[in-house]
């Protein structure tokens, strides 16, 4: 059998660990562990950080809800070949697929979660900012469309109110529809550095 992951050391927490604990730890150990930051790493060093990258997430993914972490707690106190070796996790997750929900065998099993996905979430408000400021033409194509809904209604109030709300949606949707995550994920690589440097700045308070 495959060694335990724990995930409270993954994520450097004490098991009495409040919900916005695991949520602030998760964003201090996923900046510190995020591949985007190592712009000329080797495919080593890249694959060895996103193992622990996805490690953190499933850590924050089973503790940041209240059933997960209170099933993942009544395997822990059974465990002693605890771990922080990220491969720990996704074994974990292969072994127990089924266990968060209950899932039958007719439902699909649970897979490990999208690590990126997991990251966007938890800094979606942090995050637009970063990126608006290096992809400004969002603001402006969406005031453009939310322009038209004031010219609809044929009022000068209406379109003030169009070009604001389309501001907003701007900020968050480009011209395809691509939410902030989307966009962040097709930037460079040295633009996705910058941004995780800028975020470091703010949640660990150095550019790592």
């Amino acid at each position: 059998m495959s060694q335990f992951p724990d995930y409270y050391r993954i994520l450097n927490l004490n098991k009495s660990a409040t919900h916005e604990e695991v949520r602030q730890a998760y964003r201090k150990e996923s900046l510190k562990t995020h591949p985007d930051r190592l712009v000329n790493a080797s495919p080593t060093e890249i694959r060895q950080a996103t193992e622990r990258f996805q490690a953190v997430a499933d850590a924050y993914y089973v503790l940041s809800d209240s059933g997960r972490r209170q099933e993942y707690d009544s395997l822990y106190r059974t465990r002693a070949d605890r771990t922080t070796d990220p491969n720990s996790s996704s074994s974990f997750f292969s072994q127990f697929s089924g266990m968060f929900g209950g899932a039958s065998p007719n439902q699909p099993r649970t897979s490990q979660p999208n690590a990126d996905g997991v990251f966007a979430d938890v800094f979606d408000e942090l995050l637009r900012p970063e990126v608006e400021r290096r992809v400004p033409w969002w603001s402006w194509l969406g005031a453009i469309c939310g322009g038209g809904i004031g010219f609809i209604i044929a009022n000068l109030p209406g379109l003030m109110l169009g070009a604001f709300a389309g501001n907003r949606l701007g900020a968050v949707r480009d011209a395809k529809g691509k939410s902030v995550a989307a966009v962040f994920n097709e930037l460079g690589g040295q633009q996705k550095a910058e941004i995780l440097r800028a975020l470091a700045m703010k949640v660990l308070g150095s550019a790592l």
